[in-house]
């Protein structure tokens, strides 16, 4: 797979994630919900502080520690993907490796740039943020939230069954966590390689050598090679 049509996925895939969460900031408030198609998809808008699928990681400082993370790992993966291309690994894992890439930077932009670019998005006055505030944003660098807003509620009312430890007769939904492209392009990414990875490792055949006879005498002097 050559090095333009890398390029190319990871930015397609970036600017849908980039697209859609600033069509969700700058039209929804925090908590506005919407259906799209039924019940069982909707437009939900959240940021989380954490990681993907709204998961979070240690309070303030673990805000920054995994900022800096997704960095790192952003920069060391632009070494990785060259050295894919490179060694020309299969197509379908630099397709993967690719996805899980622009997930991870997509996601990054999130935290580096949205505190400082847009404001704060209140649930409670329910005002819908702008895009460079005259005020200012809401956070400082590295401290911008991720926005999340795909939401898939396809079994909702339901509970567990009572004789289920821990969990017996409270309520189950599936699925509940709301993400976003970059969160869906990492876990499709990483799905992919777990499913396909007799697939994208196999080694070729070692070569075999055979020996060819012949008719001809060879006594104690001559040299087969």
């Amino acid at each position: 797979m050559k090095a333009k049509q890398v390029v190319f996925l990871i930015l397609a895939v970036i600017f849908i994630d980039q697209a859609s969460k600033f069509y969700i900031k700058l039209n929804y408030f925090a908590g506005e919900e919407h259906n799209v198609l039924g019940t069982w998809f909707k437009l939900h808008f959240v940021e989380n502080e954490g990681m993907a699928w709204g998961w979070k990681f240690g309070g303030e400082f673990g805000k920054i520690a995994l900022t800096l993370f997704r960095l790192v790992a952003v920069i060391w993966g632009s070494f990785l993907l060259r050295d894919f291309i490179r060694r020309k690994y299969h197509r379908g894992f630099i397709i993967c490796a690719s996805l899980i890439y622009a997930g991870a930077l997509g996601n990054l932009i999130d935290s580096l740039f949205y505190g400082l670019i847009f404001e704060y998005s209140n649930p409670f006055s329910q005002n819908v943020a702008t895009l460079l505030p005259a005020t200012g944003g809401y956070a400082g660098f590295l401290h911008g939230k991720v926005v999340d807003m795909l939401y898939f509620p396809i079994i909702t009312n339901a509970h567990y069954p009572a004789w289920v430890p821990f969990v017996g007769g409270e309520e189950f939904e599936f699925f509940r966590p709301v993400f976003n492209i970059a969160d869906a392009a990492i876990s499709a990414g990483v799905i992919a390689i777990l499913v396909f990875q007799n697939k994208f490792f196999t080694h070729p055949p070692k070569e075999q050598h055979h020996t060819i006879e012949t008719k001809t005498l060879v006594d104690d002097q001559s040299q087969v090679s």
